[in-house]
């Protein structure tokens, strides 16, 4: 990666953009093609996506394209950005530039796992170096990316620690659902990527959920209502039971990923304190 150093540093100095840079209508998503790239394949294209969220596709990649995320929101200072490879997303590397260093986000043979990576907006651009190929025909790099606030409740998926109780109450307000319930079972898909299990819930109660995590299981008065799968890291070992908790968590590339899940008893006993202490940052209805 010298060679692309040395690149970096006359781009960001003299601040020289490739003359066939192409961008999207939308400002979300971009289609480029190394064909168009060929001649000049040492230079660095420069993209500029401006979207919470959108996606990008590199055909027959040659040279380097950096991708600037330049979001259109209130602040950009504690964004957090995740990237998902599609599984026949094949021909570069996906890595963070800052300051002209390079460090991976991505290798090839993560992409073809379906890995999702996160990183904060201010660790630095997206930069995609192609692979060296003599041919490069039917090679397509292509993922989703994704931005939210770190202080919403998508930054606990990462993690298996639990959370502080001034997280998990900021979790009860920003997360894109908060139930009451148990886990009914624990399954390993196939299809997913080995780092995660799929867990099924029973809920007695949905306070919040955005795109119908949860839905219908037809239960009367006193028992689970609803029920839907979340996401979580297969080291967080989950088990079924009885023990009823308060899960809360975000919504990431259209899956639900699990945040902050404490038992029901310990989440109340942290609602009621801050209740009287005046110090809730949202309210629910416990009863």
């Amino acid at each position: 990666m010298g060679v692309w150093r040395m690149l970096l540093s006359l781009v960001l100095s003299a601040v020289v953009l490739c003359g066939c840079a192409q961008y999207s209508s939308d400002q979300c998503s971009w289609t480029g093609s190394g064909l168009t790239h060929e001649s000049h394949a040492r230079d660095v294209e420069q993209v500029y996506l401006r979207c919470a969220e959108g996606s990008l596709q590199w055909l027959y990649p040659t040279g380097a394209v950096m991708v600037n995320l330049r979001p259109n929101l209130p602040s950009s200072a504690d964004l957090r950005v995740c990237v998902k490879p599609r599984r026949d997303s094949r021909g570069a590397t996906v890595l963070l530039e800052r300051a002209g260093a390079l460090r991976v986000l991505l290798s090839e043979e993560e992409q073809a796992a379906g890995r999702v990576r996160c990183f904060s907006l201010q660790e630095g651009a997206l930069f995609l170096e192609a692979s060296v190929q003599r041919d490069i025909s039917r090679r397509i790099t292509a993922f989703q990316y994704q931005l939210s606030y770190a202080h919403t409740a998508d930054q606990h998926t990462d993690s298996c620690r639990p959370c502080a109780d001034e997280e998990l109450l900021l979790s009860v307000c920003t997360s894109d659902f908060v139930a009451r319930g148990r886990i009914s079972r624990v399954e390993d898909d196939d299809d997913a990527d080995e780092d995660r299990v799929s867990v099924v819930l029973s809920i007695s109660r949905v306070y919040r959920q955005k795109s119908r995590v949860f839905v219908s299981a037809g239960g009367g008065r006193g028992r689970d209502r609803w029920t839907g799968r979340v996401q979580i890291l297969q080291r967080c070992d989950p088990r079924a039971g009885h023990a009823e908790f308060l899960f809360t968590g975000a919504l990431r590339f259209g899956d639900a990923w699990l945040g902050c899940a404490p038992l029901y008893t310990d989440f109340l006993r942290v609602y009621q304190a801050a209740r009287d202490a005046g110090t809730n940052p949202c309210t629910i209805n416990t009863d």
